[in-house]
């Protein structure tokens, strides 16, 4: 007896390289992630983070693409949330990651950004998507009133990752 073909949904299956490549880049960010847990870094300001599991994803994307960036950040923030950040943790991480990734896709779509510049803006980008999932859960909108600092932080990280990636990817070439 033959066996029927299976229906397929129309999507095309992942490739072995796929999925070795963004789990071997996953597993880099979260140990970078992890790195950044155990640092003794306070600036004094709550929320400031320097983000190095970042450089992973700009280089995902500058390298192999929108796909790859994607699922390297979504793999690393459910897990650095289910290891060292807690349930709440993990929300403010997956909203900022959205946020970041779409403006950075989006930016470096143009080609009018270099990779610096790009992460510079997903540094802010974050943070934004940060605050909106805090005034969802606090019902206040006075929050916004600390998004100036956490620009600024945003831009300063944003730069030090920019320039980390575009290092790398200088490397890579």
């Amino acid at each position: 007896m033959t066996q029927s073909p299976r229906k397929t949904s129309g999507r095309k299956p992942l490739s072995a390289s796929f999925i070795a490549r963004v789990g071997l880049m996953a597993t880099l960010a979260l140990i970078f992630s992890y790195v950044e847990a155990i640092i003794p870094y306070n600036p004094g300001v709550p929320g400031i983070k320097l983000g190095i599991a970042n450089v992973v994803t700009v280089v995902a994307l500058y390298k192999f693409g929108a796909k790859d960036a994607v699922a390297v950040s979504v793999i690393r923030v459910v897990l650095a949330g289910l290891l060292f950040n807690g349930l709440f943790g993990m929300l403010y991480a997956l909203a900022g990651a959205a946020v970041s990734l779409t403006g950075m896709i989006l930016l470096k779509k143009t080609g009018l950004f270099s990779v610096t510049g790009v992460s510079m803006a997903a540094g802010v980008l974050h943070n934004l998507g940060q605050l909106l999932v805090a005034a969802a859960l606090i019902e206040d909108l006075r929050i916004f009133f600390y998004f100036p600092v956490l620009m600024f932080s945003g831009i300063a990280a944003g730069i030090l990752v920019g320039i980390a990636s575009a290092l790398v990817l200088r490397a890579l070439r």
